[in-house]
């Protein structure tokens, strides 16, 4: 009797249903579920790769089996939509082993849900286990050399490819123009290899974009709408460093071993940034502590002792209310973008978890000003200590946030006092930025060495005799009655008999600010 084989959405997508008919394991008549078949289709209609690589299997499936003389059969009923809907809880999945027990088939799968419920309800079945397979065997490694950081390949154009280290990149163009037949080829090969290869991941999969990490590999795939044309760019990390590695002020390198516990690493994009990112967490799973990554995709390259997750269901929201249960001594939160992310972020250090956020900024005050309006102003210096800023491949900075309560720079009156967060250089301890509310607006005040020498002139001591010999000469010819003279800080205060009142203050206040201006200093005029 003829053998039947009943196979399922995941080893056509992975392409492993042809290794069986070209080995011959698998002959006799082959099902495909018209319920597959329909899966497939919605994935391709939705933009996904998953989808088109799935059709092109089952299209080198009919031919294969043309060759070796099997039959290709397709059964069954399409979906319904509420097993449309209902897919991710098993409703396909439930339809494809009722096929094969009502034909009395083996099934064919690489879902081991799906294999452990087939056994259950004893059909026969196949189960193709994930195994690792290596990254070299596929088509787009040829375009990798020990020192390209990336590879940009899209049909109609010439590849190029990013070369070199951190800060020191130039462009090569590789080889002739790729047709669109080659680029899809090398799309579908890499969907396929992810689905076969348990620690790759679909990090990302919506119309028109899907990000894969395989292994230190990051692709993305994209294709109409989202982009004008199908493109293929795979991104890895050139060099691994130690902490060691880094040169930087033996200041630095004890806050950062010891004390820092809310860091923000930033820095431009391709500046090496989750290099050093990954070199910390490295070096704090060393020193005997729990480190974990929260990122997405999950690119960063650390030790297998770091657990590295990505966002639960979707949200990094999720992943924090796990990370607060697993308690680890430091975390990872790679590619800060969105204000959720920067509410995650605040939540976690608030609990008392250290953190490192690592995020896009050009220079190292930019960091702080992706805060503002996300987070409260005077909460920022409680969530972030330390912010290094790394510039091709280096540290290139490293600033420190206090808070404090006093009257910004280029203000002189006592009642202007308001909680000021600073920003100084961390190893030469210079002020170089406050941030402060002034009304509804929050100003980021770049303190330049000439405001800090009018500061410097605007808040020195005043000196009271000269001032009030001053006053006392000029008053003598304003005021009829008497009149006396005292200090509040570095403001005169003038009491006059109220008949006198008016005169000193003159027509629109014409006659105080002259005063004002002869003696250098603020008057108030009160009664005597």
């Amino acid at each position: 009797m003829e053998k039947i084989f009943v196979c399922d959405t995941s080893v056509i997508v992975d392409g492993r249903i042809l290794g069986l008919v070209g080995r011959k394991e698998v002959s006799g008549t082959i099902v495909v579920p018209n319920a597959s078949l329909a899966e497939l289709e919605h994935q391709a209609n939705a933009g996904k790769e998953t989808g088109f690589a799935g059709l092109a299997v089952l299209q080198k499936l009919n031919a294969l089996a043309k060759e070796q003389g099997m039959q290709i059969s397709y059964q069954g009923s399409r979906p319904t939509p509420h097993q449309i809907e209902f897919a991710k809880s098993g409703e396909i999945d439930a339809s494809i082993r009722d096929m094969a027990r009502m034909l009395n088939a083996t099934l064919v799968t690489g879902d081991k849900v799906q294999h452990e419920v087939a056994l259950v309800q004893g059909i026969s079945v196949i189960y193709l286990h994930a195994h690792e397979e290596a990254v070299a065997e596929l088509a787009f490694q040829k375009y990798f050399t020990p020192q390209t950081m990336s590879v940009h390949l899209k049909e109609g154009c010439v590849p190029v490819a990013k070369v070199g280290t951190p800060g020191q990149i130039k462009l090569e163009k590789l080889g002739e123009k790729l047709g669109s037949h080659a680029l899809h080829d090398m799309a579908k090969e890499i969907v396929e290899a992810t689905e076969r290869n348990s620690s790759y991941y679909f990090e990302i999969e919506r119309k028109g974009a899907t990000v894969i990490q395989m292994g230190k590999y990051r692709i993305v795939i994209t294709k109409p709408p989202f982009s004008d044309g199908f493109e293929i760019t795979i991104v890895r990390p050139t060099i691994s460093l130690t902490f060691d590695d880094y040169e930087m002020s033996s200041k630095l390198r004890g806050r950062l071993a010891s004390r820092a516990e809310g860091i923000i690493i930033c820095g431009p994009p391709g500046s090496g940034k989750s290099t050093f990112a990954a070199a910390l967490a490295n070096y704090y799973s060393a020193e005997g502590k729990i480190v974990k990554t929260m990122e997405s995709p999950r690119d960063l390259q650390v030790g297998d002792e770091i657990t590295q997750y990505g966002p639960l269901d979707g949200k990094f929201e999720l992943t924090n209310d796990i990370m607060l249960l697993v308690r680890p001594d430091y975390t990872v939160y790679d590619e800060m973008r969105k204000t959720e992310d920067f509410a995650v972020y605040a939540d976690m250090r608030m609990a008392g978890i250290g953190l490192m956020g690592v995020l896009h900024a050009k220079e190292a005050i930019d960091a702080v000003q992706r805060f503002i309006n996300r987070v409260d102003l005077g909460v920022i210096p409680q969530i972030v200590d330390t912010i290094v800023l790394i510039r091709g491949g280096v540290v290139a900075k490293a600033l420190v946030l206090n808070l404090t309560v006093r009257v910004p720079y280029g203000m002189t009156e006592e009642d202007l006092s308001r909680p000021i967060v600073e920003v100084k250089d961390f190893d030469t301890g210079r002020l170089e930025f406050e941030l402060y509310k002034f009304g509804e607006e929050t100003v980021v005040l770049p303190i330049t060495a000439e405001l800090e020498a009018k500061h410097a002139k605007a808040t020195a001591p005043i000196d009271e005799a000269a001032v009030e010999a001053v006053l006392d000469k000029l008053l003598s010819k304003i005021v009829r009655g008497d009149f006396d003279i005292g200090f509040e800080g570095r403001k005169a205060i003038v009491y006059v008999e109220e008949r006198d009142m008016a005169s000193v203050i003159g027509k629109g206040g014409k006659n105080i600010m002259s005063l004002e201006k002869k003696a250098g200093v603020k008057i108030d005029v009160k009664p005597l």
